[in-house]
């Protein structure tokens, strides 16, 4: 199940949605940004009046943000929609019959929906090592994915950097070597925000170079934002001229349109989350490692995946039912199973109040 279901949720806890405290979905708690709420508001009038079908003025302000120019960008509904063009574009690349490409596991499982909708096999390509009970976990728990030597028979690539759920951040240099050996080669920045500039290791300087790859970016996390579904591509011109021409019109609508233009030109809001999050989630991360049992990852965006020696299912379920708190379970994550749990980073009174009930909640008797 997909992180912030409240609904769900909400029926376990006997509550209304809005009584929860959503560490599921890891979106930034800071916002959304001022600038994003007037702007949305400031745009309502023009509700009355189709989108730009090209969207010029989002382009160029993507473009502008990103330096590139704008026909290197694509607005989307969603990151979700524009990982389905990169679905088709790779089935139809494919010489062989069905695709394949090579994805880092554990993994969204969207990507899933997405690529075998147009019958592209997935290779799964595991980040973690195996577990023994009672192991604890750190960064050497991670090991090399077999890239840049995929599967022979693989022609695409796709992974997402900061990855989800573990919250490893991959060097550039570990993936550029697959642009040389692969067809297209779609990275998922879903997460990079998080991190500013002087530690981001996006490919976006590289996507001139290399027209096999494909960057896709949300708006989403960052912005605090899952809620009006915006997004964008980063590639080559001519493949998103061709994806321009698969999908409905007006994806992207009027509110959106200006929510993202104000987004990306608010550079004190970008630099305040900078500030907040690294030590706000170290805090959580130590509050989490001082229960015994519990063993969360290092990470560097804007959650924490947490191994835990017994079933996390119980410790959901009385977190809902006596603390109204929800957690993700990873369950949807086929690889990690019911002994995984993943924690948005929310601000520190949140998080002090997540810990009080984790304490309360956890260990318990499994007799």
């Amino acid at each position: 199940m997909h992180g912030g279901n409240l609904a769900w949720a909400a029926e376990i806890a006997g509550c209304s949605p809005g009584s929860l405290l959503d560490f599921s979905a890891s979106i930034n708690p800071l916002g959304p940004p001022d600038s994003v709420l007037a702007a949305i508001q400031g745009a309502i009038a023009k509700l009355r009046h189709y989108p730009d079908p090209q969207y010029g003025e989002l382009r160029a302000a993507l473009a502008d943000y990103h330096g590139l120019a704008a026909d290197w960008l694509l607005p989307g509904n969603g990151a979700a929609e524009l990982l389905t063009w990169a679905a088709r574009d790779l089935s139809l690349a494919a010489n062989s019959s069905p695709a394949v490409a090579c994805v880092v596991t554990p993994a969204f499982r969207d990507y899933y929906r997405a690529f075998r909708s147009f019958g592209v096999q997935l290779l799964p390509r595991p980040l973690l090592l195996s577990q023994k009970p009672g192991m604890g976990l750190n960064s050497t728990d991670f090991f090399a994915l077999g890239w840049p030597d995929p599967e022979p028979s693989a022609t695409g690539g796709l992974i997402n950097n900061p990855h989800n759920p573990t919250g490893h951040l991959f060097a550039a240099r570990e993936l550029l070597p697959l642009l040389e050996r692969l067809s297209l080669v779609v990275v998922d920045e879903a997460f990079m925000d998080f991190l500013p500039p002087s530690q981001s290791q996006s490919l976006i300087p590289w996507v001139t170079k290399y027209p096999n790859l494909v960057i896709v970016r949300s708006l989403t996390k960052f912005y605090t934002l899952p809620g009006l579904r915006i997004g964008y591509a980063i590639g080559h011109p001519d493949r998103l001229r061709r994806w321009q021409q698969w999908r409905d019109p007006w994806p992207v609508n009027e509110l959106a349109v200006a929510a993202a233009m104000a987004a990306v030109g608010d550079s004190e809001f970008q630099a305040r989350t900078w500030q907040w999050l690294p030590s706000t989630r170290q805090a959580l991360r130590d509050g989490i490692e001082a229960l015994p049992g519990l063993h969360p990852l290092p990470a560097v965006a804007n959650y924490l995946l947490v191994r835990a020696d017994q079933s996390v299912l119980p410790l959901q379920e009385r977190l809902l039912k006596q603390h109204r708190v929800l957690i993700r379970d990873c369950l949807s994550f086929g690889e990690l199973g019911d002994r995984y749990l993943r924690v948005a980073v929310r601000t520190n009174f949140e998080n002090e109040r997540f810990l009080t009930a984790l304490q309360s909640c956890w260990p318990y008797d499994t007799e």
